[in-house]
Order: C-alpha cells, then structure tokens, then sequence
C-alpha cells in the first residue's frame, strides 16, 4: 500500500500580484516581532550613548536649524518659539524618513536571509514600519517636554481638536513611507545606483515639505510660471504635517480636509501599486540582487 503524502505548506507564485495574504502574514507575528527587536537592538548596539541618540539627533537638528534657518536666514515660525516649531515638524519627518530610507533597501540589506529560508517578505519592510514607531515616540516625548516648557513659560501654542487627528497622521506617514519605500525597494534590486539618487531626493524631499518653514511662507509666490503655494500641497506629506501642526501648535491654518483626504487616497494607491512591484520583483529578485 502507498502512503499518501499531505503537504502543510506549498509554497508557490502569487496568482494575483496586488493579492496580500493576510493570514500568512499573521500566522509570522512571531517573527515580525523578532525582526522589530533586531532593529532596535542592533541599531545601536556597540554605541556609548545608545539610545540616548535618539533624544540628541532632534536636539542638535533643531539647534543647527534655529542657527541657520532662524539666525541667519531670518525665517518666520508663525509666532511660534523656534525649538518648538522646529521640533513639531521634524520629529515626525524623521519618522517618514528613517522608515523611508530603511525600507527601500529591504531587499539587498536582506538578500542572504531571503536566499535561505522562505518566509512572507513583506514582513520586512512592515517590520521596519514598526520598530521605528519606538524612536518616533521617543522624540515625541520630547515634543511634548519642550512644549510643557513654554506652555509654563507662556508662548502663543495651543492644543486644538484637530491633534485627535494624530493616530490618523501616523498611520498616513507610515503607509507612505512604506508604499514608496517598498517601490524604491524593487527598483534598486537591479539598479544599485538607483538607492544613492533616492537618498539624495529624500533629503531635497524635506525642504520641499514645510518643516524649516511655514507653509504660509509661500503663499502667492510664483516660480517660473508656477503657483508654489499649491506644488507644496501636492507634495502628499504636506497636508499630514500641517495638520500635525495646526493641531498640536494652532499655528497657520488648517490646510483642508479636502488635501487631507488627497493624501489618504494617495497613501492608498501607493500601497497597491507598491505591493504589485513588491510581489513582481520577490519572484525573481535573487537571480539579479
């Protein structure tokens, strides 16, 4: 008599590329959790100030910008005190970059362990999404002690009901982070040269949000025929940190629900297009990576 055989896992090709297996990706928690760990341990593991890092990153960002963009350039904040606007802007565009720049090189940074063992690889950069939510906290903690500081002292910022917004906020910049991370992520698989443009645009990115400055700043100015005012707002991380902003500041204006909900749909077809990339490359990503 033969033995029939039953097989517990087949592993094979996605039929569909936008398809996510949600249950697969379930049933690896024990390892996303694994890998949110060696992303937060690792990172600075053999360091002398360890995690004290991620409270001095913003407050040295901070001060060079108070010297450069408020000393020397003379940039408004909105009445705002400088280390509070400053902080409220860069605290959470750090979070969108660092879960940018660790995301799109998923798959090269990952390539020997992917070569070895199967496992849903959009755990990765989903884990990476995740591990850097610790150090957003961290220095939103520290947000939060600067303005108890001038709340005391008596500065002009006041919370609004739009900071009830905030969860929304976070899980916009981490799926646009994620979408275009896991984008780049496919393309330098092939084209190295392609991540050291990225990490170029990624910088130029940040001037091109309003972070140093605020979006009033460039209201009716025309460059070259063009209306800067609305090139910044389609900028898709605009509107979430403006709103983070007015929220938590009540400084400028609230940019519109109606560019909020452009950047939410935004985050949506980026998500999509990136899972099909994303799915397309994984089938073949070792024969070139």
């Amino acid at each position: 008599m033969s033995e029939t055989q039953e097989w517990t896992t087949v592993i094979k090709p996605k039929d569909k590329l936008w398809s996510v297996d949600i249950k697969e990706l379930w049933k690896y928690r024990d390892l996303a959790t694994l890998f949110v760990k060696r992303d937060i341990i690792t990172q600075y593991k053999q360091t002398i100030l360890g995690p004290m890092w991620f409270f001095l990153q913003p407050i040295i960002t901070v001060f060079m910008y108070m010297v450069v963009f408020g000393g020397i350039a003379g940039i408004a904040t909105d009445g705002i005190p400088q280390p509070l606007f400053y902080l409220s802007g860069t605290c959470i565009w750090q979070y969108f970059s660092d879960c940018l720049n660790k995301t799109s090189n998923t798959f090269v940074s990952n390539s020997g362990l992917f070569g070895k063992v199967y496992f849903p690889r959009l755990i990765v950069p989903m884990a990476n999404v995740t591990s850097n939510l610790l150090r957003f906290g961290i220095q939103l903690s520290l947000f939060i002690v600067v303005y108890i500081i001038y709340s005391i002292i008596g500065c002009d910022a006041s919370v609004n009901w739009y900071a009830l917004l905030f969860p929304l906020l976070v899980v916009m910049m981490a799926g646009l982070s994620l979408g275009f991370g896991i984008i780049i992520s496919s393309m330098t698989t092939k084209y190295r040269d392609l991540q050291i443009l990225f990490s170029f645009i990624v910088h130029l990115w940040m001037y091109a949000t309003p972070i140093v400055y605020p979006l009033s700043l460039v209201k009716g100015k025309i460059v070259a025929g063009f209306d800067m005012y609305t090139i910044m707002r389609l900028n898709p991380v605009t509107p979430v940190i403006e709103t983070f902003k007015y929220g938590v500041l009540g400084a400028g204006e609230f940019i519109g629900w109606g560019w909020l909900a452009y950047s939410f749909v935004f985050m949506l077809i980026l998500l999509v297009l990136g899972v099909v990339i994303f799915n397309k490359t994984q089938k073949s990503f070792m024969d070139t990576v």
